[in-house]
């Protein structure tokens, strides 16, 4: 379940049992409640997507009974997470269009909404080859090729540190998104900002997919300006590829590394964020539920939803 989707369900399963005798005492405890969602993850940005739609309908009750309100509260995101079950869909519908036959595709790490994309284009009979990042630290990017490779679509997986060695080969270059902040830029899995300069500089076309759920309202100006995350998460320990030793350039010796990695641990502070920003002016098109969107039309957007 996409993360903004869970949020909504779990104020949804709060507004239930919430014991609020008038409409303002109900806004006022669903704030405390969101936040204190927000702030009990270590990456909000998803979350903060999902709780502010449900803000957003809050604030829109109209005085009168607040069990009536909140019973046409719940029947209205029921409605609307009714409809989203479709959004990943329509976007995959819309992203294979620029899919070609012979066509090499760069992807990072995991995304859902890719997978889907890629799934769509090869039912579609279009022949195409796929590198993958490793995506370090959790190495995501094995999972995607696992994936891809159980669909049949020839994949590698490459070093993080070789997309400006692979990038000539590449058409284009697919990325998902935790979120897309208010002026089109996006925020995702850390590695996605050098990959987007990459693709830049050799000319190569930028492709997010995101559902219109995960468009927030943040607008930062740097790297850091976005929700730090919690570094003890992260370690030098090398991902386990035990089970997937045929993917070639992805597996690496683990044992190996083992004793490497806690040798630097114990020695130096670790600093491994798990997301970046990507700006605007790197991103070609966004596929969204809403259509193909330059980067510009992220914010028409949010204007639509919460001041129209």
């Amino acid at each position: 379940m996409p993360a903004p989707i869970a949020a909504i369900r779990s104020l949804m399963e709060y507004t239930k049992h919430d014991t609020s005798k008038t409409i303002h005492e109900f806004n006022e405890e669903a704030v405390k409640v969101a936040s204190h969602l927000k702030e009990s993850l270590n990456n909000s940005i998803s979350i903060s997507a999902g709780c502010d739609i449900f803000m957003r309908r809050t604030t829109k009750l109209a005085l009168g009974d607040v069990m009536e309100c909140k019973q046409s509260l719940l029947k209205e995101l029921d409605e609307f997470l009714d409809e989203a079950k479709d959004y990943r869909n329509i976007v995959a519908k819309i992203g294979s269009q620029f899919i070609r036959d012979g066509h090499t595709i760069l992807v990072h790490s995991y995304s859902r909404a890719i997978l889907s994309l890629l799934k769509k284009a090869a039912d579609q009979n279009k022949r195409f080859r796929v590198y993958v990042t490793e995506s370090r630290p959790d190495c995501s990017g094995i999972k995607t090729a696992q994936e891809l490779r159980s669909l049949d679509i020839p994949t590698k997986v490459i070093l993080d540190t070789a997309v400006g060695y692979i990038i000539e080969k590449v058409d284009l270059v697919l990325v998902g998104a935790e979120g897309v902040v208010e002026n089109g830029g996006l925020i995702n899995k850390v590695g996605t900002y050098q990959l987007a300069i990459v693709a830049k500089e050799a000319k190569k076309p930028l492709y997010a997919l995101t559902e219109s759920y995960k468009f927030v309202r943040l607008y930062p100006l740097n790297q850091y300006d976005l929700p730090s995350t919690n570094p003890a998460l992260l370690t030098f320990e090398d991902c386990d590829n035990d089970n997937d030793d045929d993917i070639q350039n992805g597996a690496s010796e683990k044992n190996a590394l083992k004793d490497t990695s806690s040798s630097l641990e114990s020695q130096i502070q670790l600093q491994n964020p798990t997301l970046d920003y990507t700006p605007p002016e790197y991103i070609t098109f966004l596929f969204t539920n809403l259509g193909v969107m330059t980067p510009s039309g992220v914010s028409d957007e949010l204007i639509k939803f919460y001041y129209v």
